[in-house]
């Protein structure tokens, strides 16, 4: 489905209730299109593990505006389901991560960053006052 709006319209179809009811849970799995916006960004929330995290947030129930209870649970799997097809786990979905050499390159500290100093983007260290360099990293005093 394109749209919450209309997974939330699947969910009143299913239990009753009004769109509102179920929206806030949907809009939940579709938040992560803010960080891809194509059907990459299902692979943070749209999996099983995603749909227990679902219910930890929103709790184990609603109750629609028809004072019916609704298993979070089944919402989510509603969601998942009519996204996919089916329920995969989060392994299903790094399975079809390949690993790149940044995310494999670790590298120990030789010495421990001074309190103040945070390490930058570039491999230096910012804590808000004059820069130097040593060593090829930089690093900024406060």
């Amino acid at each position: 489905m394109a749209h919450c709006y209309y997974h939330a319209l699947s969910s009143v179809r299913k239990w009753g209730g009004v769109v509102d009811d179920y929206l806030p849970l949907h809009q939940w799995f579709d938040q992560s299109k803010a960080i891809f916006a194509d059907p990459r960004h299902r692979a943070l929330r749209h999996h099983a593990e995603g749909i227990f995290m679902l219910e930890t947030l929103f709790g184990p129930t609603i109750v629609n505006a028809d004072s019916r209870v609704v298993p979070v649970r089944l919402v989510g799997e509603q969601h998942v389901r009519e996204d996919l097809g089916t329920i995969p786990s989060f392994a299903d979905w790094g399975r079809l991560i390949t690993p790149q050499d940044w995310m494999l390159r670790g590298h120990r500290l030789e010495e421990p960053m001074p309190l103040g100093t945070v390490e930058t983007a570039a491999g230096g260290a910012f804590s808000g006052g004059l820069s130097s360099a040593s060593g090829g990293a930089s690093v900024v005093e406060i």
